[in-house]
Formats: structure tokens, sequence, C-alpha cells
């Protein structure tokens, strides 16, 4: 029987405001301040944060949106599962995803096109808690208006599994790809600064090999996109690159935070 769920927003009041007002305000602000581009970008990697953390880097690379926002009707939201322990890659069972600035439809014709795939799996427990993805979304509503989404988790899984999922939805200018991911964790301000400035070296030569769980909780995707990009012969162009040492909180445990357009 076909699912009618709406996947509800896990994290709005936590992450970002629930309030729809405060959330597009708060949006506004990140994005008025962020640079603009003239690129037509295929792929963002943007952190996955509290807005008051990761917000202003998130904007560094949505806002470069707007010379190809029209073109745009299907955005690939891919990111680690963070809470629920799944092999291979999961989609979710839901129909929509709710953010309080209104539901993002999921694309049912992408996801029968990876179905086919062995590691690939419908799993809404891991969707339900998950903030990997759902914080992109209010950046995507405003900066895009409508569209539909591709929601997928990865777990215990490898890049190239990755780069198969993401050959089969790259398409044309009509698909965005959207990986989510923080990159170093806890560490002291000057050691994650240089582990950043490492992982940051790393994904603009597309080093997919050599990135892994220290460099960035979404390493996985990260490698997955690096690996296809170059078969399109795309490379990572960076936006902005600092850490929550930068943005708010202390300096002695911080999380990196990273932006690159392809």
């Amino acid at each position: 029987m076909q699912s009618t769920k709406i996947r509800p927003p896990a994290v709005a009041g936590l992450f970002y405001a629930a309030n729809p007002q405060r959330l597009r305000a708060e949006l506004d602000i990140l994005l008025t301040d962020a640079p603009g581009g003239e690129h037509r970008w295929k792929a963002l990697i943007a952190p996955h944060a509290g807005y008051v953390y990761s917000g202003k880097v998130a904007a560094a690379a949505f806002g470069q949106l707007c010379a190809c926002a029209n073109d745009i009707t299907r955005v690939v939201v891919i990111g680690p599962a963070h809470y629920v322990a799944l092999r291979g890659v999961a989609v979710p069972a839901a129909l929509s995803f709710a953010t309080p600035l209104g539901s993002v439809p999921v694309d049912q014709d992408a996801l029968a096109a990876i179905a086919g795939l062995p590691f690939v799996r419908v799993n809404d427990a891991a969707h339900a808690p998950e903030h990997a993805l759902e914080v992109e979304l209010p950046f995507l509503q405003v900066t895009l208006g409508a569209f539909a989404m591709v929601p997928l988790l990865v777990g215990d899984t490898s890049p190239n599994e990755v780069g198969h999922v993401l050959a089969r939805l790259w398409g044309g200018a009509e698909t965005l790809i959207v990986i989510s991911s923080d990159l170093s964790h806890y560490h002291d301000y000057e050691t994650a600064k240089e582990i950043d400035a490492a992982t940051a070296g790393m994904i603009e030569r597309g080093d997919w090999a050599q990135i892994g769980s220290r460099n960035a909780c979404g390493f996985l995707p990260v490698a997955g996109l690096l690996i296809e990009a170059a078969q399109h012969g795309q490379k990572a162009q960076r936006l902005a690159l600092c850490n929550s040492g930068d943005t708010a909180g202390g300096r002695d445990r911080v999380v990196g935070y990273g932006a690159w357009g392809f």
C-alpha cells in the first residue's frame, strides 16, 4: 500500500526557528549577507548544524543558486545517518518532508530509478529523527521556491556505492545535488583549523580516497560526489570555511564547516 505520510520536522525550534515568519526573516538575513554567484552549479556541499553555528556557511552555498534557480526542479539531498545504524542508503516511504515553510514533495520517479540497487532500502526510522537533510530544506525553499526532493541517508556503505546512486540521479540542469556534511568534530580550535584545511585540500583536489570519518561526518557522501563529479570533469570551488569557534560557542571543542560548489 502506497504511503501517504508527511515526514514532520524533527529539529524545528532546535536547529532553526519553528515560527515561519522568524525562520524566513533569519534566512533572508543570512542569504542577503552571503555573496551571490553567476555560476550554474551542479552540486553543493553545505553544513547541517544549527543556523547560529553554520548558517553563514550554508548561506554561502545556497546564496549561489540565483543564476540557476529557475532551472532546478529536483534536488538530491544526501547526508549521513546520525541516529540510526543502517547498511547502505536509506530512502523514505514518506511522500513529502515538512518544514515550517511548507512541505516538499519526494520525487517518486527518482526513487524508482535507484530502487533496483541492492544497497538502497526504505527506512523511515532513520529519516524520522535526522537533521542532516532537514536543515538544508528551508534554505532550498527560500532560494528555489517549488521543487521535488530526493532524500538519501548514508550508512555503512562505500564511496563507490554512493557514486552509483548519484550517477543514476545526475540528470541535467533540472537536478541539483546537495551533500550535507559538517567537517571535523570536537577538537580544539587550532587543531580543527589544521584538519579542516587538509580536508578542504582533499575536496578541491578530488582526492576522495583520503577522506575519512576524522575529516567529515558525511565523508561517504562527499567522497561519492567527488567520484561522480570527476566523471563529468567537475571540480570543487571553495565558498566558505570556518568552525563554530568563529561563529558561536567556545574554542575548546569546535565543529568545522565548509561550503563548496561544483
